[in-house]
């Protein structure tokens, strides 16, 4: 059977939902843009503090996603919990921008009693490293906290407004989130910086608070968003890690969802991705130079991609026979898509010497070469990233049907934001200096194969597939293009070492002997 075999998708509730579905999009997009808004901001201000950017990123990174995985586990779990998520959405969303505005100041006055009294007493060694990654650490927990609970409750309120097209719910949310991010970067790297400096873009980003909060809280109350309780889940997991399926047929097949192994390949999907992201930003740096803009580009190419991947997984998430089983194929795609852009990263060196040729150097030229090199990360990225922002709508959604609930989504969300950092952290600080960049991306992609292959195994033992050849053949077929790309497609370092960004020359492909 076709694992993009489909059945009726239940819409009776969407329609309801189709009202107020704008409104929440929107502030959900405005949320995503102000939480990458202050993650951009909050690593200027640390590595003031800190006295190092690269530092600054990792503390902010390790933090911002470190807290977010906290608020959104407790969020989840407390859902059922809470009578009107959205309007408790709308006061964390309060909350968050209070905080934003009160950062400048608080910044100022840690930053002069640590310097003027705390640091000296120190008198440096690992003490003084440990404080100051310390107090960076603290300024901004309680702000990322917050905003890890925003996704579990306007998602939960979501999804009471439409009980029974659950999977579209979730991946309109994902999406609408994930694109607020992906603008959030780019304005706060291109716009909001240069026009209001680190304090007027920490005001904007915290007006975007204030105004999502009155739009939702709003709503909630005038419109009536919330009038139903939150849904019991017709059955529990069990002890052994899997659930019964749903009463909808569609989604029994198998008869039991693997409860233990969705939450691991929540887990590992997210190790894999950010190993693609730390991968492919130290290969376009190469290209497209390491300037804060080129990180932003890509940054927000990376999350774009996760949204349009939501938002194509809206019309199937609800429709799958076998969801898992779609998952794993979406895994095994991601791997192989990963792996081909190999080759298409090598090209991009010959497109950026041609496009340096073109463009001038004025003011105008240089917003050209950044949207040329946008459209680089793009082809780049947005295969492999497109696949990986199916997988989440698709893992709640099958959780959230089978006896999870509402505790689903803060799950999922969480155990994910942790596998984000584990990547983050694995490759690095771990595997790029052992493997390179190239084997750095290899392993990623093998990761993410191995994790559809799993899941195609596990589907496979409980429900055989009706062409079983069929499938063997598309395995052995990715694992054939697969091995010819890797072999075929070196990463010649006279080109890589070449900084096309800078002269728009690149020299002959092997030219240079590498002491």
């Amino acid at each position: 059977m076709s694992p993009a075999r489909l059945t009726k998708s239940p819409r009776a509730d969407f329609s309801r939902f189709c009202v107020p579905v704008p409104l929440l999009i929107i502030a959900f997009i405005l949320s995503g843009a102000a939480g990458l808004i202050y993650e951009s901001i909050w690593a200027r201000y640390l590595g003031l503090f800190v006295g190092h950017s690269a530092y600054a990123q990792i503390i902010v990174l390790v933090i911002f996603l470190g807290g977010m995985s906290l608020g959104a586990w407790a969020a989840g779990e407390r859902s059922t919990h809470f009578r009107y998520p959205l309007r408790l959405y709308a006061v964390v969303e309060l909350l968050a921008g209070v905080l934003g505005i009160a950062f400048h100041g608080v910044f100022s006055g840690v930053s002069g009693l640590a310097y003027d009294h705390l640091f000296p007493a120190l008198a440096g060694g690992p003490g003084l490293t440990f404080a100051k990654w310390t107090i960076a650490g603290l300024l901004i927990l309680p702000q990322s906290i917050l905003l890890g609970t925003t996704f579990p409750l306007m998602t939960a309120g979501a999804l009471r407004m439409a009980p029974s097209a659950p999977g579209r719910t979730l991946s309109l949310m994902y999406f609408a989130n994930s694109l607020g991010a992906a603008v959030g970067v780019l304005l706060a790297g291109f716009v909001l910086i240069a026009w209001g400096g680190l304090e007027g873009t920490l005001q904007t980003a915290a007006a975007l608070n204030f105004l999502v909060a009155f739009v939702v809280y709003g709503g909630s109350r005038v419109f009536g968003w919330e009038d139903r309780p939150a849904p019991v889940p017709a059955v529990e997991a069990t002890s052994s890690g899997t659930a019964p399926a749903g009463t909808d047929r569609g989604w029994s097949e198998p008869a039991v969802t693997p409860v233990r192994l969705l939450l691991a390949v929540a887990f590992g999907t997210a190790v894999a991705s950010f190993t693609y992201e730390i991968a492919w930003i130290r290969m376009l740096s190469l290209v497209l130079g390491s300037a804060t803009h080129s990180f932003e580009l890509m940054l927000s190419t990376f999350i774009l991609g996760l949204a349009l991947g939501a938002l194509f997984i809206r019309r199937y998430a609800d429709r799958f026979a076998s969801p898992v089983r779609a998952l794993g194929v979406v895994q095994v795609a991601m791997g192989a898509l990963a792996v081909a852009t190999l080759p298409v990263y090598m090209w991009t060196f010959g497109w950026t010497s041609g496009l340096m040729d073109a463009v001038g150097s004025t003011e105008g030229g240089y917003r050209l070469f950044s949207i040329a090199r946008y459209l680089l990360c793009v082809l780049v990225m947005f295969p492999a990233t497109i696949c990986a922002g199916m997988t989440l709508p698709l893992i709640t959604r099958t959780l959230y049907v089978t006896g999870a609930g509402e505790r689903a989504i803060g799950r999922v969300y969480s155990i994910n934001t942790l596998g984000s950092i584990i990547g983050v952290g694995l490759a690095g600080l771990l595997l790029m200096p052992l493997l390179g960049v190239k084997w750095l991306l290899v392993t990623g992609a093998l990761l993410d194969v191995a994790i559809g292959v799993a899941l195609l195994v596990w589907v496979w033992e409980r429900a055989p597939f009706v062409n079983p050849e069929w499938a063997r053949g598309a395995l052995v077929a990715t694992g054939g293009f697969l091995f010819a790309v890797i072999t075929m497609t070196p990463l010649d370092p006279t080109i890589l070492s070449s900084g096309v960004f800078r002269r728009g020359r690149l020299p002959e492909a092997g030219s240079q002997r590498m002491l």
